[in-house]
């Protein structure tokens, strides 16, 4: 069975979109191949690496890529996560599903957090509301293809 391939973008490719990544690769790894690419990639984020390990989920192999680094392959899904992604978005062929759904960030979030402890529910938050994007994902892009053919 062919694998489609779904890419999400976001600004620094350090912790939305790793998430998501990480999500993906757990929940539906089985008919995604999953990916993920920023705008201005920095790294991954480690407390991103901890609350995703906190779920079970290890991101910490996963690394931080340009657009430009998965510009060569052909995707069915893109997903931007932020509205800088957004803005900054390459075009895609035709064919490609494009959905913009945005997550607030949860190191900026955690700028103004008092504790360690704060910081990280910043991140849980995120992390359990990008997890249950991720568990709608079927549902969420059937409904979106459907709209896309009914244009």
């Amino acid at each position: 069975m062919n694998k489609k391939r779904i890419l999400y973008l976001c600004t620094g490719n350090s912790c939305r979109s790793q998430m998501a990544e990480g999500w993906t690769r757990h929940l539906h790894g089985d008919w995604l191949e999953a990916h993920s690419a920023g705008v201005s990639p920095h790294g991954i984020d480690p407390r991103a690496v901890k609350v995703m390990q906190e779920v079970g989920i290890d991101i910490s192999g996963q690394k931080s890529k340009s657009i430009e680094a998965v510009e060569d392959l052909e995707f069915d899904y893109v997903i931007t996560l932020c509205d800088s992604a957004k803005k900054s978005c390459p075009v895609f062929p035709a064919r490609t599903l494009y959905v913009h759904v945005p997550f607030d960030d949860p190191p900026v979030l955690a700028m103004s957090a008092e504790s360690e402890e704060e910081a990280l529910n910043h991140y849980r938050r995120v992390r359990d509301e990008i997890g249950d994007f991720v568990r709608k994902l079927p549902e969420f892009l059937k409904s979106r293809l459907h709209e896309k053919t009914q244009r």
